[in-house]
């Protein structure tokens, strides 16, 4: 099963490998940048140099390969190594790096590129932030002592700044997601324990006064079953109707909590979208407040949307999503709320056959007095679904609306529960 996301971070930046295949994909991502030392591979190939300056530029290419993509990889698994270890390693990176590129020629001046790289990705801003203009300043140096170089030495200086730096951009960037997703995690778990909370209290509340008022009435009918048969059973009659009562208000508060809302259906329209890599364009008027939208009505529209994407990520294979929201009227002068989801995907099936989601939407919406159409998009390619609710007529100036009487209502549990 492919991880959520993978598919627009196949690097997996900033996150650990969960398996062998992720690993490999890092390490590969490491390697690619190794084509940079051609320059010096080549010198060694072409047997310009000694046996003794060919023995001492493999031995220390590969020395230098192997410490680099171990200090670099590790960190990019988030299994760093110590601080001191790691600032060795980099000082013996940049040991190799000067050696190397004092001994055998210019060629080996892209070392302290890799070695800026190492720096940014392993060493805090602090240190890098001085440490990669000094590695720049001894590349400088050394190229100043050869004369066929003094030329073009800065196109080895400049990317060996301008990598450095850019890759401590991208570590700020990545502790800036991995903090962001801590703290989505985090939110997300308090606002499971809040709605835990409220439920419990709105149970308490809703139970707490009907549980004692039947154990009352329970110990009364006890004490009355031997003497008083017929008050027993007024007691019991009324322990019947409490419990009735109970039973009819929690099903009510479990229904208010079950019943889908336009605002949370679009957050997770907006999270299914983002993980499918499908771009999401969204009306303005879904963002706002919906006066003259009752309930069930509101609760027909979360659920079409809800069936939209979810078709939308599973059969259309589109790239591109929008939602609109829109008052029409209809041919009896009533106005209607449209919720219109529409892609680029594969278009309507050829059966032209509702599948069991449209099936059930279209009962849905028609509980509610809506209806819904489905069909290619406007633009002649994709899919159109578009759901269509009755709205409350307009009540006259200062006469509440039956929306504004259940806000009131809820006033006095929603607010405050808030």
């Amino acid at each position: 099963m492919t991880e959520p996301g993978t598919e627009r971070n196949p690097v997996m930046i900033g996150s650990p490998p969960r398996n062998r295949r992720q690993a490999m994909t890092k390490s590969l991502w490491i390697v690619i940048w190794f084509l940079y030392l051609s320059g010096p591979v080549g010198q060694l190939l072409d047997g310009e140099l000694s046996a003794r300056g060919e023995a001492l530029g493999w031995t220390g290419l590969s020395a230098f390969i192997a410490v680099y993509f171990a200090v670099v990889f590790r960190h990019m698994v988030h299994a760093p190594l110590r601080g001191t270890v790691v600032r060795a390693m980099v000082a013996l990176l940049a040991l190799l790096a000067g050696l190397l590129s004092w001994t055998l020629g210019p060629n080996w001046l892209v070392l302290f590129t890799f070695v800026c790289v190492a720096c940014a990705v392993t060493l805090p801003f602090r240190l890098s932030r001085w440490a990669i203009p000094a590695l720049t300043a001894a590349l400088l140096a050394i190229g100043l002592r050869y004369e066929d170089t003094r030329v073009y030495l800065f196109a080895y200086a400049l990317p060996c700044l301008l990598s450095g730096f850019a890759m401590v951009g991208v570590q700020h960037l990545i502790r800036t997601t991995a903090q962001l997703r801590e703290a989505r995690e985090e939110v997300a778990r308090l606002a499971a324990n809040d709605e835990r909370l409220r439920l419990a209290r709105d149970l308490h509340d809703l139970l707490g006064h009907s549980l004692s008022l039947i154990t009352l009435k329970s110990e009364l009918a006890g004490r009355m079953l031997p003497d008083k048969p017929a008050d027993a059973a007024q007691q019991v009659a009324d322990i019947e109707r409490v419990s009735r009562q109970a039973l009819v208000d929690v099903r009510e508060a479990v229904t208010g909590y079950r019943r889908p809302r336009l605002a949370v259906e679009l957050a997770g329209a907006r999270a299914a979208l983002r993980t499918a890599g499908v771009t999401l364009t969204v009306d303005p008027a879904l963002e706002g407040a919906r006066r003259g939208l009752a309930a069930d009505e509101e609760g027909a529209l979360a659920w079409a949307l809800r069936e939209a994407v979810t078709n939308v990520v599973r059969h259309s294979g589109a790239r591109h999503c929008e939602l609109l929201l829109t008052e029409e009227w209809e041919a009896d002068e009533r106005r209607s709320l449209c919720l219109a989801v529409l892609d680029d995907g594969a278009g309507p099936p050829r059966t032209q056959h509702d599948g069991n989601g449209l099936s059930g939407l279209r009962e849905r919406l028609a509980l509610a007095d809506g209806r819904l159409e489905t069909g290619p998009a406007p633009r002649g390619r994709g899919f159109a679904l578009r759901a269509y609710v009755p709205m409350a007529a307009p009540a006259p100036s200062g006469t509440p609306t039956p929306a504004d009487e259940g806000v009131r209502g809820t006033g006095g549990a929603v607010g405050g529960e808030l």
